[in-house]
């Protein structure tokens, strides 16, 4: 006997229900995580829609809300990556045993120049971004990100730690109250950088800071 040809069968309907998530979900969140950390480095969260993140990234609403509950959940991760991103950045500055700890800092602060370089001084901190933005945003980012700027704060705080165990920082320092100030001055002048398109304010707190000591 002969097999009757496939195409002579009739076809299957196809299946009902919602479409199918991206073949490799974790791949499209890695592309939704990156994309909504240069748009929203660059734009802010309020000026910035799901539809046009989906865009650049190129997966499927469905792949969005199969990670995320919606926008503000969306925000909270990227408040997350955002940290493990930098933390990754202040550390390989931070622990270069190679320089001296105030070095160390001046390595930080090329280092991030270079990057706001990179996209033309356009993209700021995301964390300083939100911040200017919290009047607008869920109470729940103000947490996530203070929380954020106090775990960068203890990094630098060791920093100076390690500056004063060496002779490089004076004795009469605190620290944690100068890591602070740090991180305040710090933010406001990517701020202004961000503003102005040039590295001039970032230059001028950098000097303007380590003459303190």
């Amino acid at each position: 006997m002969f097999q009757k040809d496939a195409s002579s069968q009739p076809a299957q309907k196809p299946r009902r229900g919602r479409p199918p998530v991206a073949p490799d979900a974790s791949q499209a969140r890695r592309r939704l995580i990156r994309a909504g950390l240069e748009h929203l480095t660059e734009k802010g969260y309020s000026s910035v829609g799901v539809d046009e993140i989906l865009k650049a990234a190129k997966v499927p609403k469905g792949s969005f809300y199969h990670h995320f509950r919606n926008k503000a959940d969306f925000g909270l991760a990227l408040i997350d990556a955002y940290d493990t991103y930098f933390a990754a950045l202040l550390d390989k500055a931070f622990l270069d045993k190679d320089r001296t700890p105030l070095n160390r800092l001046r390595l930080f602060t090329g280092m991030a120049e270079d990057g706001m370089a990179r996209h033309g001084f356009r993209r700021g901190c995301l964390v300083g971004n939100l911040g200017q933005e919290m009047g607008a945003l869920p109470d729940d980012f103000r947490d996530a990100l203070i929380g954020v700027l106090e775990r960068w704060q203890r990094r630098t705080a060791q920093l100076f730690r390690d500056a004063q165990a060496c002779g490089e920082l004076s004795a009469d320092h605190d620290p944690d109250a100068l890591a602070e100030a740090f991180w305040i001055g710090w933010e406001g002048a990517i701020l202004r950088a961000k503003l102005e398109l040039r590295p001039d304010p970032l230059h001028s707190f950098t000097k303007a800071f380590i003459r303190l000591f």
